[in-house]
């Protein structure tokens, strides 16, 4: 009889575990790969922009002209402008604007470039700005000396 208690113990905490494990698995979110000509394509195993639920991860963009492949070379000005066309691009292929950004994270390797690519951001975004958070680093892929990568809100 104690056997047996201990038996149906252990098969009602199975039957819990995979009553657990499929109710994760159907609340498990769908995403959607964004990706445009438009913008400079992955340079590595990544999506230009994953979409899930109410949000859409751009990955981080490089000042690259996604017509020639070519770098955009010149001011901090001129490569922070290109960026953000990126990323605009990527907003649009999905029916979206830089408006809808909720978190912009902006890598630079230089801080003393902050003060300008401000300036530039004003440009491209309008207020409420999205929230914001910039590090300098101390190197980029190829080089570059700023990426962005962004959160945008798909709620509407």
């Amino acid at each position: 009889m104690k056997n047996s208690k201990k038996i149906l113990f252990f098969l009602c905490t199975i039957l819990v575990i995979v009553i657990l494990i499929f109710s994760m698995e159907s609340k498990k979110m769908p995403k959607e790969i964004i990706s445009t000509t438009n913008a400079p394509q992955a340079i590595g195993p990544y999506s230009q922009a994953v979409k899930t639920k109410n949000l859409m991860f751009i990955s981080g963009q490089i000042p690259m002209d996604p017509m020639t492949g070519n770098l955009v070379e010149g001011s901090i000005e001129d490569e922070a402008n290109q960026v953000l066309k990126n990323l605009k691009s990527i907003c649009e292929a999905a029916g979206y604007s830089l408006d809808d950004a909720v978190k912009i994270t902006i890598f630079l390797t230089d801080l003393g470039n902050f003060a300008v690519v401000n300036d530039v951001m004003k440009e491209h975004f309008s207020e409420p700005y999205p929230a914001r958070a910039t590090v300098e680093v101390s190197g980029l892929p190829l080089g570059v000396n700023v990426e962005i990568e962004a959160i945008i809100s798909i709620d509407g």
